[in-house]
């Protein structure tokens, strides 16, 4: 049981950190480029109380996490955006999109610049906080890359729909009412199906691991650089 308890407290904080900075950096950019929508809801703050979505944030990690699926993920609620708001509503949509993976982006190199500083730190504290560290690091790679599937409502849906042409972009769009199935679909059920007929068909294995293990592979070269 204490070893259960130790696990729950080395993913608590880094998966809160990333939800609670990516919605953030969502609600900034979408202030700094005219629409204060997020501002004005008070979802342009690093409390976790304000992005927690019950199911989202706390009940599919904790699933995730007993269930030893080998990848855990969360997220929050979705941070209001008036995309005609904006200064620029086609451009703008695509920075304020781009804002959470990069905001992901970038705990997960202060995660690895933070390592560092383990060897002058006491045996256990070092090792706390080396775990939460790694976790940080994982969780925000898998943040960064999943929420850049050019699927609608992610984030890289946004962005695809931002940048492609009106007779490509219209009909992505379109798919945002079901977007999430989609993703529950291709994330469980896919590979669930793949088990029956002997295959595997693990989305996650095959599209967003492979480029997970390129970040981490440069963060682990920064957590040695000194």
């Amino acid at each position: 049981m204490t070893d259960f308890f130790i696990t729950i407290s080395v993913w608590t904080l880094p998966l809160l950190l990333a939800i609670t900075l990516h919605e953030a950096a969502h609600g900034w950019a979408a202030w700094k480029l005219g629409d204060n929508t997020a501002k004005s809801l008070g979802r342009v703050s690093f409390n976790p109380l304000v992005h927690i979505d019950p199911f989202g944030t706390i009940v599919l990690p904790l699933l995730l996490l007993i269930s030893q699926t080998g990848f855990i993920f969360g997220y929050a609620k979705p941070v209001p955006v008036n995309f005609s708001g904006l200064n620029n509503p086609r451009r703008d949509m695509v920075l304020v999109a781009i804002a959470g993976p990069a905001a992901n982006i970038f705990l997960l190199l202060i995660a690895a610049l933070l390592f560092n500083i383990l060897p002058f730190m006491p045996e256990v504290s070092a090792k706390w906080l080396g775990q939460n560290l790694v976790n940080m690091a994982f969780i925000n790679a898998i943040l960064a890359v999943f929420n850049m599937l050019p699927i609608p409502p992610l984030d890289g849906g946004r962005v695809a729909v931002g940048l492609l042409p009106d007779i490509l972009a219209r009909p992505l769009s379109r798919l945002e009412p079901y977007g999430m199935l989609v993703i529950i679909m291709a994330l469980f059920v896919l590979p669930m199906a793949g088990q029956y007929i002997g295959l595997n068909l693990s989305v996650f294995e095959y599209i967003i691991l492979p480029p997970v293990e390129v970040i981490l592979n440069i963060a682990n070269e920064i957590a040695t650089v000194f």
